[in-house]
């Protein structure tokens, strides 16, 4: 039985999770490896990283390389005398560092592999009206997240929930699921499956602004899931005119009802409390939105401030 010494490599919430599992495991971790401080926000203030702030928070070995090749970073990382690496929510790790530990490196995923490679599984498998998914640990490739499987994990997605709570929720799982895996390569008996690659494997595409627009030409129930699949972060969106008014509005929580009715796609009602939007089979009612230089609000606080008209639209 070898005892470890980790490379933990992480930037999110997410990977703080596991980060945190591991520390309190008492594995001994000889160095974070994380994304260097960038300018984020309104003010463009350097803000550092989830897993920087905990690193320092217990007094962990850390760098933030900007180039993974770089020579110095290279001779830095060997000093370490890893024998084993994990990867959580970071970037493509050239080869010369995923077959630098004896003992390999391995990646926890927030998908059931090969489903939802890619950088946002969570969202996707929401997006996409998944009923479950779960986590995969696997050892590192040349390629993203294609590697040999040693674990994985799976649980049900709930009918109304968000990406916010399913990620949660794969934290702790993926927490327990890199605890067994560690424990398994510890004792030698980590076994490995390869991935079977069939012609409909689901993509975790990156989030952009194109596809976290609302299409409402869909059926509600695809609205729905876009919603609260990209619900608290970065949500979905829409233009609503009015008038003269048009405003780039992010949508965070609805309900959809399937019914028949004569409106037009898009057509906003609202009663002093609720708003509702007309889809092709049936209505959204819209539970908590944000209106450009305003913060999140529930519709009838909204509506406190906001007079739509008759002919108010979302588009």
């Amino acid at each position: 039985m070898e005892k470890l010494r980790i490379v933990f490599m992480g930037t999110p919430d997410f990977a703080v999770g596991i980060l945190d599992t591991i520390y309190k495991n008492n594995y001994t971790i000889v160095g974070v490896i994380t994304a260097p401080d960038k300018p984020a926000g309104r003010g463009q203030k350097v803000s550092m990283s989830a897993v920087k702030e905990y690193a320092l928070e217990k007094n962990l070995r850390l760098l933030q390389p900007t180039n993974l090749k770089s020579e110095e970073f290279l001779t830095e990382l060997k000093s370490l005398e890893a024998n084993l690496q994990v990867v959580v929510a970071f970037r493509m790790l050239p080869e010369v560092v995923w077959k630098m530990p004896k003992l390999g490196t391995f990646n926890l995923h927030a998908s059931l592999l090969p489903e939802y490679r890619g950088a946002a599984p969570i969202n996707w498998a929401i997006i996409n009206g998944e009923t479950k998914t779960g986590v995969t640990s696997f050892f590192i490739d040349d390629k993203i997240d294609t590697g040999a499987m040693i674990l994985s994990k799976e649980t049900e997605i709930g009918t109304n929930e968000t990406a916010g709570e399913l990620h949660d929720r794969l934290m702790h799982l993926g927490s327990e699921t890199v605890l067994e895996t560690l424990q398994l390569i510890e004792a030698g008996k980590a076994t490995t499956t390869l991935q079977e690659n069939h012609p409909d494997v689901k993509t975790a595409y990156k989030l952009n602004k194109e596809n976290c627009k609302i299409d409402w030409t869909q059926s509600g129930m695809t609205i729905f899931n876009l919603i609260r699949g990209l619900s608290p972060y970065p949500a979905a969106w829409t233009y609503i005119k009015d008038g003269e008014n048009e405003w780039n509005v992010k949508i965070y929580l609805a309900s959809f009802e399937e019914k028949a009715h004569s409106e037009t796609i898009g057509k906003i009602t609202t009663t002093k409390k609720e708003i509702f939007i007309a889809t092709k089979d049936g209505v959204l009612k819209i539970e908590s939105l944000q209106f450009p230089g305003k913060k999140r609000m529930l519709a009838h606080e909204l509506l406190n401030g906001v007079k739509f008209s008759e002919n108010a639209i979302a588009l």
